[in-house]
């Protein structure tokens, strides 16, 4: 019964969220060159409900506490979870940023070589393994602490999410239903 309160919320978030996003952006011709593409990002910065980490990181640690029903026992496991919440969301914005200034700073023509995009892909999985290692380490003890019930919840809000969602190998995500 929770589960399906919790997706039905989650649906009528994503539904709220995409049709007030489909209703405030204006369209604009598609980009033709590398160019009009990164000046129409710029552009779409600005009218981005959250455009750091740091910035949705509360409202989303707000969602999970209510939906889980953080009991006072349970406090001490949960402080230590959204304050990893919290760094990790500060780290990214520092990531974000020094991302910004460097790509001001790239002329079009620079391009890295195959090798230097390997070597920065390897950089990003060793550093997500980090974060992901350090939200374990508190997402343990707080699981441990809650009830059947929040636990069911817990399966659905605090799985990592992945990009892509519908589509791993390379192919069409099933359903568990």
């Amino acid at each position: 019964m929770n589960k399906l309160i919790a997706s039905t919320l989650v649906s009528i978030g994503l539904t709220a969220a995409s049709a007030s996003m489909a209703v405030a952006q204006p369209v604009t011709p598609p980009a033709t060159d590398h160019a009009q593409a990164r000046h129409g990002m710029q552009r779409f910065e600005g009218k981005r409900a959250f455009s750091l980490p740091s910035e949705r990181v509360e409202a989303r640690l707000a969602y999970i506490k209510t939906a889980l029903k953080i009991t006072d026992a349970q406090q001490p496991q949960w402080n230590a979870f959204a304050d990893t919440l919290r760094k990790q969301a500060a780290e990214g914005d520092k990531r974000m940023q020094a991302w910004r200034a460097q790509a001001g700073q790239r002329s079009e023509r620079q391009r890295p070589t195959a090798i230097a995009r390997i070597e920065r892909v390897q950089q990003r999985h060793a550093a997500a393994v980090v974060r992901l290692n350090e939200l374990l380490a508190v997402e343990k003890p707080l699981y441990a602490s809650l009830s059947t019930d929040q636990k069911s919840v817990a399966d659905e809000l605090l799985a990592p999410r992945t990009r892509g969602g519908m589509f791993r190998h390379g192919g069409m995500h099933r359903s568990r239903a």
